[in-house]
């Protein structure tokens, strides 16, 4: 990515190439170029004085460039209006041709017309028309620059809230599982404990950054699964497919596991022979991942303020960090409920 020094230093070599190839003009066409006309006398032919006075007017145009776009537009138009802004473009245009008329007659006698030519003119207006555009297309880019770090850091400041609400949301349902655990199983409670502590080891230094290796998600799922099999031992039927993984496939870190959450959550308890089945594969530049577990269309749970928010978090998240890039969908019947999720990796 490009600073904005780096971009300044590339304008400035643009500007200055632009007004060297504009400057070198009359002598490229040295020979063609006549000079200005005296009082009442016939043109006489092209000579030095001419490429000379036709360089020095290129010249001026230079600082009127920047008067115009970098003073008078943003001080004048842009604040005060525009009828004063066109007086003070007419007194700074009268200045240039007073100064034209001066080189004028400093190069060829006192008796050269003073007068501005029609080229002259044309010129002038023709750098003026540059100069108020470059000015226009430039506030018009600033603008959007400002309004894309504007949105880059609400997008920030939203991702990052999402971000810190996984670790409470994840807390909330371990415990309430070890709580469950220490009435029925107390032995249990000893090695949950041990595996919950390398969880929270991988969501607090590990997960940090914007993306972490696929192989490292998986792991920390992994362990997320055998946490929640040492509390319900074979009460559940799991299945979990996965792929190799090669280190250098990146995740958004704690993407997944939400919907993992929710299958144990809701998909265990009040049903016949619960059953989950997870799968990743991996096919190309897609990331398919899938996750299915019995459900009880009898049983009405009653939901806790909590219930959801992994799954609202986890879908915007995808909407931000993948936008275009994914595939969600949430089926659900009388048996079973099912998330299929793609990803463009």
């Amino acid at each position: 990515m490009k600073t904005s020094k780096s971009i300044n230093i590339q304008q400035v070599v643009i500007h200055i190439i632009a007004w060297s190839c504009f400057a070198a003009l009359p002598y490229i066409l040295k020979g063609t170029v006549p000079d200005p006309p005296r009082v009442g006398a016939v043109p006489p032919a092209p000579n030095a004085n001419a490429t000379l006075y036709f360089t020095l007017l290129g010249m001026l145009n230079i600082p009127f460039f920047y008067i115009n776009s970098e003073f008078l537009i943003p001080k004048f138009l842009n604040k005060k209006g525009l009828w004063q802004y066109i007086l003070a473009i007419v007194i700074t245009i009268a200045a240039l041709f007073y100064i034209n008329g001066y080189c004028k007659a400093l190069l060829f006698g006192p008796h050269v017309s003073r007068y501005p030519r029609l080229g002259t003119i044309f010129q002038t207006l023709f750098v003026l028309a540059i100069s108020s555009s470059y000015r226009i297309m430039a506030d018009n880019m600033r603008k959007e620059e400002i309004r894309k770090e504007q949105e880059n850091e609400r997008l920030k400041s939203e991702l990052s809230f999402l971000r810190s609400q996984i670790s409470p949301h994840f807390m909330f349902n371990v415990l309430n599982s070890i709580v469950s655990l220490s009435r029925r199983k107390p032995d249990l409670v000893e090695p949950v404990v041990i595996k919950l502590s390398e969880l929270m080891r991988y969501m607090l230094y590990e997960s940090d950054g914007a993306k972490v290796s696929l192989e490292k998600e998986v792991q920390y799922l992994q362990g997320y699964i055998d946490l929640q099999m040492i509390r319900f031992g074979d009460d559940v039927h799991l299945t979990f497919q996965k792929p190799i993984i090669e280190n250098h496939q990146l995740i958004e870190p704690m993407l997944i596991i939400p919907f993992v959450e929710n299958a144990f959550k809701h998909g265990v308890g009040m049903i016949m022979n619960p059953e989950i089945h997870i799968k990743l594969a991996i096919q190309v530049d897609e990331l398919h991942f899938e996750v299915r577990n019995k459900i009880n269309s009898q049983y009405k749970e009653v939901k806790d303020q909590s219930s959801g928010i992994g799954l609202n978090n986890v879908s915007r998240r995808l909407e931000l960090l993948y936008p275009n890039q994914h595939t969600l969908q949430i089926l659900s019947d009388s048996d079973w409920y099912s998330v299929h999720l793609t990803i463009k990796t």
